[in-house]
């Protein structure tokens, strides 16, 4: 065995515990941790004695170890349908493993350490592919223990398994852990393990459902900002939902306290240097009671928009069915929404029948408050985040969809991406089955008990919010300059600091929009790898920055 073994991860070091002579070379190993990297002290013997080294420092990580004996010999499932794995070959793939990171609040990779180490026999790093697109949707990196640390017991570890939280396929993790677990058993590893957080349910489930099973074994970790939810107490932050926690953390790192008044509501207060300022997730006391009137009101943001020259749908509230049948004849196509909803809640897109429209109506009422029919403008549909009057991120939202198996029904296919968007959302987004998801499939000749073939994808919704099962992609880098304009000139019409605009778009690199919506309260966590919460929290604090 090497003494001292460490090897690059290019998120940290891995530090192998029963290499090392004696608890102080341990810690002081830990002590040497590069800023903003998170090294990991594995297996760690008689951990007691190395945190009595370094107590101020260190701590020991709640986390539970999973192994699971490899046997060459033994048949494996294949890999998920439409799921392609395969290893890291390009500086595009750290990229592209990078941006799931981000969206997973990881800490990144260095690319010039992943990209010395591709063809390294002591660390693999894979990425799966969605066969269709092209895309990368998951990640891992595994340690081939015999190499990186010449270990007698030939074992091997897997390290930050990661799926796009946005990815239709199903089973792309387990395809990830399946592949690894083929491949050392090829190279004669005794076995596979890896490191889980104690309270991550979904994670273990996955994990046992392949044969892993709890091992005896210390994790060691520095105490530093990137850990700071494992040795705090952070009961009242965890209760918080992504798009306020999103928002303490960054302040957290900025030593600015905490508290938080209302888990439930997302409502916290912040304070530093003698300033304070309470919070609804990103709705701060500096919006004033007009700017929430105008934003709240989708009659009065459309009007207040027009009279300044930007570009809107047509609109009326609706009431006389007469007028209101009317509306829809010289449209050919329109969308019903609450006049105060959010979230999504009651709409129903491109509506070209009396009927349909009726129904629509019903529905939008039952969230209280007038009803508003908007011409439909066709187009994809753009979120842009103004902070202080400046565009700070754009994303292209699209409405959930599903990926056939062959086997399932539409209805079971939802049911699991729903978990998935659950899962990895903090509960935030699922896929409710009710009249909009039935209509969005008539329209393509498809019902709830419809089987979709291999790899055919299936829209089950028309509207693109995130709370109701819609993705995000970011294209802040490709925005046309007047839509820029436009969303900034909104938010000072409007006179609110941070404000989530809501435009329809041929594409993101064109000068043509309508504006549909102004959000006074948009999730910031949603915008990776834009700085939301820093561009936020610059706002509260300026002199933090």
């Amino acid at each position: 065995m090497l003494p001292n073994a460490i090897i690059e991860a290019g998120w940290g070091r891995v530090l192998y515990g029963p290499s090392f002579d004696s608890p102080r070379h341990l810690a002081e190993a830990m002590l040497n941790e590069a800023p903003g990297k998170r090294d990991i002290a594995l297996h760690v013997v008689d951990p007691q004695l190395v945190l009595a080294e370094a107590p101020v420092d260190l701590f020991l990580d709640p986390s539970l170890l999973f192994r699971r004996e490899l046997d060459p010999a033994e048949t494996m499932e294949d890999g998920a349908p439409g799921v392609i794995i395969r290893p890291l070959t390009t500086r595009a793939d750290i990229a592209a493993i990078n941006r799931l990171y981000s969206m997973r609040s990881m800490v990144l990779l260095d690319t010039a350490t992943v990209w010395s180490q591709r063809a390294s026999e002591a660390i693999t790093y894979l990425v799966a592919e969605d066969e269709q697109t092209g895309d990368v949707i998951g990640s891992v990196m595994g340690i081939d223990h015999a190499a990186a640390f010449r270990c007698p017991q030939r074992g091997a570890s897997f390290w930050c398994l990661v799926v796009d939280p946005q990815t239709s396929l199903a089973r792309t993790g387990q395809s990830l852990v399946t592949y690894l677990m083929k491949h050392y058993a090829r190279r004669g590893s005794a076995y596979l393990e890896l490191s889980v957080l104690h309270n991550n349910e979904q994670a273990i489930n996955l994990y046992r459902k392949l044969g892993f099973q709890q091992a005896p074994g210390f994790v060691i970790k520095t105490k530093n900002a990137i850990n700071e939810g494992l040795f705090t107490d952070t009961t009242d932050i965890a209760a918080l939902n992504p798009y306020a926690r999103i928002i303490v953390d960054e302040a957290r790192r900025r030593a600015i306290s905490v508290e938080v008044l209302d888990a439930a509501a997302g409502i916290f207060k912040l304070r530093h240097a003698g300033h304070e300022i309470v919070c609804r997730e990103s709705l701060s006391e500096l919006t004033g009671g007009v700017a929430m009137t105008w934003c709240q009101d989708k009659v009065l943001t459309s009007r207040r928009l027009a009279s300044i020259g930007l570009r809107v749908p047509r609109q009326r509230t609706a009431g006389d069915a007469a007028a209101d049948d009317a509306f829809l004849q010289e449209h050919g196509a329109v969308v019903v929404k609450p006049a105060l909803g959010e979230q999504g809640k009651g709409i129903s897109i491109d509506v070209r029948t009396p009927e349909h429209l009726r129904d629509a109506i019903d529905r939008a009422r039952q969230e209280g408050g007038p009803v508003v029919l908007e011409e439909f403008c066709s187009g994809q549909d753009l979120r842009i985040v103004v902070i202080g009057y400046k565009v700070v991120a754009a994303a292209i939202r699209r409405p959930a969809q599903v990926t056939g198996d062959g086997n399932a029904t539409i209805a079971k296919l939802i049911d699991a991406q729903s978990a998935r968007r659950a899962a990895a959302t903090g509960g935030e987004s699922r896929i409710p089955v009710d009249e909009e998801t039935r209509r969005c499939l008539v329209g393509q000749g498809l019902s709830l008990e419809s089987v979709p073939e291999q790899g055919q994808v299936v829209q089950v919704r028309k509207t693109a919010n995130l709370h109701t099962g819609g993705t995000i992609h970011d294209v802040t880098a490709e925005l046309h300059p007047a839509l820029r304009e436009a969303a900034e000139t909104a938010a000072r019409a409007l006179r609110i600091p941070v404000v989530g605009l809501d435009f329809l778009v041929p594409s993101p690199d064109s000068d043509s929009y309508v504006i549909i919506e102004a959000n006074e309260r948009p999730g910031l966590a949603n915008h990776d790898p834009q700085p939301t919460a820093q561009r936020f929290i610059d706002l509260l604090f300026p002199y933090t920055a």
